[in-house]
C-alpha cells in the first residue's frame, strides 16, 4: 500500500498562499511601526537636547554669578565641543561682546535673549538667526534668558 493521505497519513505544511498572507501581515505591521518608531526616536533626541541645553544654561549662569559676565565660550564652562543628539556642536554666542545684531530673533525680529544665545541646530543641521525661517524651526533653543527651552517651532 502506498503512503497517501487516504491511507491514514496527512501531509502537513504551509501552502504558498498562507505564507504570502503571513508575509503581507508582517509587512503591514512593519510599515505602521517604523514611522512611529522614527518619530519616537526624534522626540527622544529633542528631549536630550533640551536637557543638555538646560544643563549648559545652568553652568553658564553659575559662571555669570562668579564672573559677572557671560562665559566667552562653552569651553569656559567645560563644554567645548559638546555635541547635540544629531552629532552637531551646540552653538553658543556671548551677546555682550558679539552684539545684539548677531542674536537669534523671534517673529517680531526682537532678540530672544539678552546675555547669550545657546541652541542646537537640530536634525537638518541648518539654522538662520530669525526663528521664523523654515531651516530654524527644528532648532532646539534657549530663549527668554533661560525661561524657555524647546523647539523653535513651539516658541512664540
Amino acid at each position: 500500500m502506498m503512503n497517501s493521505p487516504s491511507a491514514g497519513y496527512r501531509l502537513t505544511g504551509f501552502t504558498l498562499v498562507e505564507l504570502l498572507v503571513a508575509i503581507l501581515i508582517v509587512a503591514i505591521a512593519a510599515a505602521i511601526a517604523l514611522p512611529s518608531y522614527s518619530n519616537y526616536r526624534e522626540r527622544v533626541k529633542i528631549g536630550q537636547a533640551i536637557t543638555d541645553i538646560g544643563a549648559l544654561n545652568t553652568s553658564a549662569r553659575h559662571y555669570m554669578i562668579d564672573n559677572r559676565v557671560p562665559p566667552p565660550s562653552l569651553a569656559a564652562i567645560g563644554a567645548a565641543g559638546k555635541l547635540d543628539p544629531w552629532g552637531n556642536a551646540y552653538v553658543y554666542l556671548d551677546l555682550t561682546t558679539a552684539g545684539i545684531g548677531k542674536a537669534r530673533k523671534n517673529k517680531n525680529l526682537v532678540p530672544i535673549n539678552s546675555d547669550f544665545d545657546l541652541y542646537s541646530i537640530g536634525k537638518d543641521g541648518l539654522s538662520n538667526l530669525p526663528l521664523t525661517t523654515p531651516v530654524s524651526r527644528d532648532d532646539v533653543i534657549l530663549a527668554n534668558d533661560g525661561r524657555f527651552i524647546g523647539q523653535a517651532s513651539k516658541y512664540e
